[in-house]
């Protein structure tokens, strides 16, 4: 059975972070809403406590008993996780005495302490508290302090529990890895050996177990979540697997037929389903953008249904579901927002009677590429951006017709094609699949990008003759799950390129902006 720690959540923004940055020390772990506490097996080798929005002051202040955890199995507790040891078990916390936000430096107090082995004796920490710790309780020591907060960090003795105010899992904790690689492989004991390999390894193993000899059909979208399920799938059931690639009439230029014959060189069974008539069609005359995306979602969802019925005996119907996808639609009531509420093919399987798959519903989407390449895949696949569900029906604001794709493909095109041709060796930059690896061009750098084409005309002068035409807008972000994002900058001859050759070759837009807005307060796509 796969070891693991436990991670509570309280509603932090970046407790999601913490789950990455042990996963990338090769430890399996899970997050669990602080009031829904799974049962600690004999599999769970520590409990880490998340930062949260609230004050541990608040007469609503997230409680938890702790009674089976604290000093059975080893603890953290990271920033408002800290704040509620120190307060329930004698300490006190205050709100005005030494407010931090942002960076600071800590101070070790404690070399000796296992959390802090190997740290620097001095190092840059991420706070992000107006609370602080004024006095620690009885049976606990400081273990690391910072200019302004004494009980930066602590311990209780006799007991492996541990608390930082800080936040250990953000990038700009210089040395966070290394104390959350304490906390995981010294004081809980965890081996590291949670690797791709030995993802597929027991995955494949479980499918076989849960599937046996059932039919089971899976939603091939061309990206990478589903393209490794779908490999997933086939390593385990083979021939009893069935994909469907939608075409909505949405893809960009030559997608539909090009993402068919990858498909098909990987032996995977896929059906193409052309509906894009269809979608065009009831499309026609729509310009709100929630319509819109309920036309389509509403169409695939027919589409779907209609060439999955044509297959007798299904049993599953396997999706592409991925951790964060789980995490968000459970959500913390009265605490954390519920960010969306997840589906991926909604309402099919109720309509269709069957059952739910979901292979990677417990990987990050950096996770499902590494999976991916363990696997095999090629590289187009794995490295490929991802894409909204409503394709290009969501990059033309205002009506959606034929000209207007027509006009929008070829520009994404041009995009598209000079990011994988801009050589970016010079530049040093990490790749947004794998931040390990260094990005060899432009598109191995940018989480997404994309083209969007703008319902307003622009004056412009061709040769000798005045024109009135489109703008498009170019967007490309760097992100690690889509949650925040910042726009990408791009070297000045590269934009100046892009925009020569897609006002040079594409008929019908005569300017090019860049969109240099960041999430928040945009988001990554305009509809």
């Amino acid at each position: 059975m796969t070891e693991k720690i436990i991670i509570l959540d309280f509603g932090s923004q970046v407790t999601q972070l913490i789950g990455r940055r042990l996963r990338e020390l090769n430890v399996f772990c899970e997050i669990y809403p602080f009031n829904k506490v799974p049962v600690l097996d004999e599999t769970v080798k520590g409990v880490i406590l998340s930062g949260s929005p609230c004050s541990v002051r608040d007469a609503n202040a997230p409680q938890i008993n702790l009674d089976g955890i604290k000093g059975r199995l080893p603890l953290l507790g990271i920033c408002y996780g800290a704040q509620y040891l120190a307060y329930k078990y004698g300490g006190e916390v205050e709100g005005s005495l030494a407010r931090e936000y942002g960076r600071a430096m800590l101070d070790i107090k404690d070399p000796s302490s296992p959390l802090l082995t190997g740290v620097s004796s001095r190092s840059q920490v991420w706070m992000s508290h107006g609370d602080t710790i004024s006095r620690l309780p009885e049976g606990t020591r400081v273990i690391a302090s910072t200019d302004s907060v004494a009980n930066a960090a602590y311990s209780f003795e006799g007991e492996k529990t541990f608390a930082v105010q800080f936040h250990p899992e953000v990038f700009h904790t210089t040395e966070g890895s290394r104390i959350l690689g304490n906390f995981a492989h010294w004081i809980c004991g965890c081996k590291g050996d949670w690797t791709p390999d030995s993802f597929i390894e027991t995955t494949v193993t479980a499918l076989k177990e849960q599937l046996g000899d059932d039919k089971v059909i899976l939603g091939l979208s061309g990206g990478v979540d589903s393209t490794v399920a779908g490999v997933l799938l086939n390593k385990a059931i083979g021939h009893n697997l069935t994909c469907i690639f939608v075409n909505n009439g949405l893809l960009r230029k030559n997608e539909y037929e090009d993402v068919l014959a990858s498909y098909k060189d990987m032996n995977l069974n896929v059906i193409g389903a052309d509906a894009s008539e269809d979608f065009l069609r009831e499309l026609a005359g729509v310009t709100e953008p929630e319509a819109k995306r309920k036309i389509i979602g509403r169409l695939f969802v027919e589409t779907f249904e209609k060439y999955a019925r044509q297959i007798e005996g299904v049993r599953w119907l396997a999706q592409g579901t991925i951790y964060p996808d789980v995490i968000e639609s459970a959500g913390i009531e009265g605490i954390a927002s519920k960010i969306k509420s997840h589906h991926n093919v909604g309402g099919l399987p109720e309509r269709m009677n069957v059952g739910i798959v979901e292979p990677l519903r417990m990987l990050f989407k950096d996770e499902v590429r590494r999976v991916g390449r363990a696997l095999g895949i090629k590289e187009e696949l794995v490295g490929r951006h991802p894409f909204p569900g409503p394709s290009l029906g969501v990059r033309i604001i205002g009506e959606i017709t034929k000209e207007k794709l027509d006009v929008l493909r070829e520009a994404d095109d041009i995009f598209i094609k000079g990011l994988r041709n801009y050589d970016c060796f010079s530049m040093h930059l990490p790749s947004a699949s794998d931040p390990r690896v260094e990005a060899t061009c432009l598109y191995d750098a940018i989480w997404q990008a994309g083209v969007i084409l703008l319902p307003v005309r622009s004056v412009g002068v061709m040769g000798d003759e005045r024109t009135y035409e489109n703008p498009v807008a170019l967007r490309a972000v760097v992100s690690t799950d889509a949650m925040t994002a910042d726009w990408f900058h791009f070297p000045y001859d590269f934009l100046s390129q892009v925009s020569n050759d897609i006002i040079n070759k594409v008929k019908g837009v005569n300017r090019v902006v860049y969109d240099i807005s960041s999430k928040p307060p945009a988001t990554i796509e305009w509809e």
